[in-house]
C-alpha cells in the first residue's frame, strides 16, 4: 500500500516518536513534581458538548458527525469541556483544590499552518476550586520548569503575561465604556498580527471614535511593571504572582505584555502565553483563568506537541532514543547460537535492551548492523571464547575490546 497520512495528521516514524515520548516524559514528569494527578476522557463526546461552549459555529472547525446510535458526535477538539464534565459529576466528592493534568490527541479541522495541525497532542494542566494568585504562579512555573527540563533556558523562551481584569479597568480609565470592551480585546489581541491601519478599521467599523481607538492603541503598548504600580488595587493578583515567580527563581522568564487577552472569552483573571524568545514561532503554551466556565474557581494551561517539537529540534536539544541498546550480541558460527539465546534472554529479564542477529552471517555484517541499530557495544561469541565461558564485548564509539567472563556479563556488567 502506497500513499500518505490525511492532510493534517502525522506519521511518527521511530525517530519522530522518540522525540514525542521524551516530551511526554517530561511532562508526565514536571507535572509529577508539582503534585497533579493525571486523568483521561473519550476522544469521542457529543457535540452538544462543545456548542454548549463555544457556539453552534464551532461545528465548521470540528471532526463532526452521527453515529450508528443516531448520536450527534464529535473528536474533541480540546480537553476543557471534558474536564468540566468530569469534574461536575463528582463536583462533592473531589477535594479542592483539584491539581489534574492529562495528555490527549485533539483533533479540529481548521486551515494548516506552521505550527497548527489537524491533530495535535497537548498537555493540559488545571487547578480547580482555588482564587489565590498563587496558583496562576504555580501553572506558570510549571511551564517554565518543562523548558528547563528539555534543555531550555530564559534566552530560548518567555511568558508574557497580562491580566483581563487589568486591561478592563485600564481601557474603562482611558474612556472606553465597557459595552466596547469585546470589540477592544478582539484588537488587543490581534495588535502584533494584524497592521494598525486594519486594526483602525476594525475599530471604526465597531463604532470607536478616534479618541478611543487611540485609547485601545495607548493600553496595547503598555510594557513592564510600571503598568503593576500605576493601575491600583486591580493589578494586585498579577503583582503577586509575579513575586511567587521572582521569589522561586524563575522572574527572568517572565514579561509584562498587554496584547495578552487570549481571544477565548472566558477567561476572566490573569492570562499568559509561552513564546520563543526569538517570537518565530506560535505560542507554545498559553491559558489563564477562567472562572465563569464551571461552577468553580479554575485555571489552567495548554502545551502542544507541535510547536515545541519545531522549537526543540531547531536548538538541536538532545534527547535519548525510545531504545537503547545495550548490547548487540553475535554468535561467530551456528553451535554458539544457543549459547547466544540464553545470554540474550538473561539480559532482558535483567533490564538491559539487548538485539542478535536473527539469522546467520559473517560477523563483519553482524558488527554493521550493531553499528546501525545504535548499540553501544557488540558481544561476540565464538567456539573458543564458548569452551573458556568468556566473551569478546568491542565498545563500538571507542572500537577497544576486551574479553570478559560470561557470568559477568550477568552480573552487572551493563550497570
Amino acid at each position: 500500500m502506497q500513499g500518505k497520512a490525511l492532510p493534517g495528521f502525522r506519521d511518527f516514524y521511530p525517530e519522530d516518536l522518540s522525540l514525542r515520548n521524551h516530551i511526554f516524559a517530561t511532562w508526565r514528569s514536571v507535572a509529577g513534581r508539582y503534585g497533579f494527578e493525571e486523568y483521561d476522557g473519550p476522544p469521542l463526546e457529543s457535540l452538544e458538548l462543545y456548542t454548549k461552549k463555544s457556539g453552534d459555529e464551532i461545528v465548521q472547525q470540528l471532526y463532526a458527525f452521527r453515529d450508528k446510535g443516531d448520536r450527534d458526535v464529535a473528536l474533541r477538539p480540546e480537553m476543557t469541556p471534558t474536564l468540566a464534565r468530569m469534574v461536575a459529576a463528582r463536583a462533592q466528592a473531589l477535594k479542592k483544590p483539584i491539581r489534574w493534568f492529562s495528555i490527549p490527541q485533539l483533533f479540529r479541522y481548521e486551515r494548516q499552518q506552521r505550527g497548527r495541525l489537524r491533530e495535535h497532542f497537548q498537555l493540559n494542566m488545571d487547578i480547580i476550586g482555588e482564587t489565590s494568585p498563587l496558583a496562576d504562579a504555580e501553572l506558570m512555573a510549571a511551564a517554565i520548569d518543562i523548558m528547563r527540563a528539555l534543555g531550555l533556558g530564559a534566552q530560548d523562551v518567555r511568558i508574557r503575561v497580562s491580566d483581563r481584569r487589568l486591561v478592563k479597568a485600564l481601557l474603562t480609565k482611558n474612556g472606553v465604556p465597557e459595552e466596547k470592551h469585546a470589540a477592544a480585546f478582539a484588537v488587543i489581541d490581534r495588535s502584533e498580527r494584524v497592521p494598525k491601519n486594519v486594526l483602525a478599521e476594525m475599530l471604526d467599523e465597531a463604532g470607536f471614535g478616534k479618541r478611543e481607538a487611540g485609547s485601545v492603541f495607548e493600553v496595547a503598548a503598555l510594557r513592564g511593571t510600571d503598568v503593576l504600580s500605576t493601575a491600583g488595587e486591580v493589578a494586585q493578583p498579577l503583582s503577586q504572582a509575579l513575586q511567587a515567580l521572582d521569589a522561586m527563581g524563575l522572574g527572568d522568564f517572565v514579561a509584562i505584555d498587554l496584547t495578552i487577552v487570549r481571544g477565548l472569552a472566558y477567561y476572566s483573571g490573569i492570562v499568559w502565553e509561552l513564546f520563543d524568545a526569538k517570537k518565530e514561532l506560535r505560542a507554545i503554551a498559553g491559558g489563564g483563568r477562567y472562572d465563569g466556565l464551571l461552577e468553580l474557581p479554575a485555571l489552567g494551561f495548554g502545551m502542544g506537541d507541535v510547536v515545541l517539537g519545531e522549537l526543540l529540534k531547531e536548538r538541536g536539544v538532545p534527547f535519548q532514543a525510545s531504545i537503547e541498546l545495550g548490547a548487540f550480541l553475535i554468535a561467530v558460527g551456528g553451535d554458539d547460537l544457543p549459547v547466544v539465546l540464553q545470554l540474550a534472554h538473561a539480559l532482558r529479564e535483567r533490564g538491559i535492551a539487548v538485539e542478535y542477529g536473527l539469522r546467520h552471517a559473517g560477523v563483519r555484517k553482524q558488527l554493521e548492523l550493531a553499528a546501525a541499530r545504535g548499540a553501544a557495544r557488540a558481544v561476540i561469541i565464538g567456539p573458543d571464547e564458548r569452551a573458556q565461558g568468556l566473551a569478546v564485548v568491542r565498545d563500538l564509539r571507542t572500537s577497544t575490546e576486551a574479553k570478559v567472563p560470561i557470568r559477568q556479563l550477568l552480573n552487572g556488567y551493563f550497570d
